[in-house]
């Protein structure tokens, strides 16, 4: 009998332009990283998630999505959760030259679960 082995829930927020390449990928990876993006930044809550997407997102781009996604977590135990403000906020920083091995260890599509404004296409 195989045993499956367990995943960790991680969002990430995201704008118009990388969602429409998530959704290029058939929902199933994050895009490589801009030269000026070397770290890849998914979010261990939701809250965190909608927050920046809200409040960040929204006004630079004209739209914000949260998405949720699930990874192997034996993978993400070789990188260290990150708390970057307060207590609840955390997120993993992977080095973008990780991205194709993170994509890889990805289990299951990455599904848009918020959107602002509420009314913003999905690509």
């Amino acid at each position: 009998m195989t045993t499956a082995r367990p995943t960790t829930t991680l969002w990430r927020l995201t704008g118009p332009e990388e969602l429409a390449l998530v959704a290029e990928s058939g929902w199933r990876a994050w895009p490589p990283r801009l030269p000026d993006q070397p770290i890849f930044y998914p979010v261990l809550s939701e809250e965190y998630a909608v927050l920046i997407a809200r409040d960040w997102n929204v006004p630079a781009s004209g739209a914000g999505y949260v998405t949720r996604f699930e990874v192997r977590a034996d993978f993400l135990d070789g990188y260290q959760v990150r708390q970057v403000g307060g207590r609840d906020i955390l997120e993993y920083w992977i080095p973008a030259e990780d991205l194709d091995e993170f994509n890889r260890n990805v289990v299951g599509p990455i599904t848009v679960v918020r959107r602002f404004p509420w009314d913003a296409p999905l690509p």
